[in-house]
């Protein structure tokens, strides 16, 4: 497979996998009688870095692994070499995080009919503390983090791409997810993609889950522009420091 076939099957494969893993580690942890169930943030945060490694690491050698907007924009804004294949790698990332929600949903059905209390927060993200202004800013800060990473360390491009082609870089952006999730993800749950949560986000609202609540469609511009901007900046200071 080759050209942009190769570009949507990657991004598909691997965003779905992604949100497999991701919001599958959610749902084990937030669902009663889940054998996981109220294992805390370290499991979330851990199991969403192994969700980018299986994913980024199965998409690798078809796509590039992106699985993130954000990451896609913020390449294309640095580099400018892929401007044509941006829109190709935002639906199938899109795709696939919609698809990647179904499964969660299919792996743990029978919980979610036994699930008493509204489950947006197994697919999407939910900030603590309802503040516009204050969740955008984190949203900006923690993709600027990913991206601004992704580029300095050349997994795209740059005198040390060769990184990137052995693999070492997709375990290196994995560590940064979780350090990202540990330290920066408390206030909004860190979607740093908006694949991540506007996908799911999807797939909560047709799914049929009962006592599923709001899918709270108030918020949801949050965690699409947050690291949209995010990976701008980054890709901006990038070219200006590199």
């Amino acid at each position: 497979m080759h050209g942009n076939a190769a570009i949507f099957a990657g991004e598909f494969i691997g965003t779905a996998i992604l949100i497999l893993m991701g919001d599958g580690v959610v749902a084990a942890v937030l669902l009663p009688r889940s054998k996981a169930f109220a294992g805390g943030w370290i499991v979330i945060t851990f199991g969403w870095g192994f969700g980018v490694l299986a994913g980024a690491y199965s998409a690798l050698n078809l796509s590039g692994g992106h699985i993130n907007p954000a990451v896609t924009l913020g390449i294309a804004v640095y580099g400018g070499q892929i401007w044509g294949e941006v829109p190709i790698r935002i639906v199938a990332q899109i795709l696939g995080a919609i698809v990647g929600a179904v499964l969660v949903w299919l792996a743990y059905l029978g919980h979610f009919k036994e699930a008493e209390e509204p489950t947006l927060g197994v697919f999407s993200t939910i900030p603590q503390i309802r503040d516009y202004v204050q969740n955008l800013v984190t949203e900006i800060i923690a993709t600027f983090v990913l991206v601004f990473f992704i580029l300095a360390t050349g997994l795209q491009q740059g005198p040390v791409a060769k990184i990137a082609a052995t693999g070492l870089g997709v375990l290196l952006v994995s560590l940064l997810v979780v350090g990202i999730g540990l330290s920066l993800g408390g206030p909004t749950g860190y979607a740093i993609n908006p694949a991540r949560d506007l996908g799911p986000r999807i797939a909560h609202a047709f799914l049929p889950i009962p006592n599923k609540g709001s899918s709270d469609w108030a918020y949801a511009w949050i965690p699409v522009v947050g690291p949209i901007v995010g990976a701008m900046a980054a890709a901006g200071v990038a070219r200006l420091v590199f």
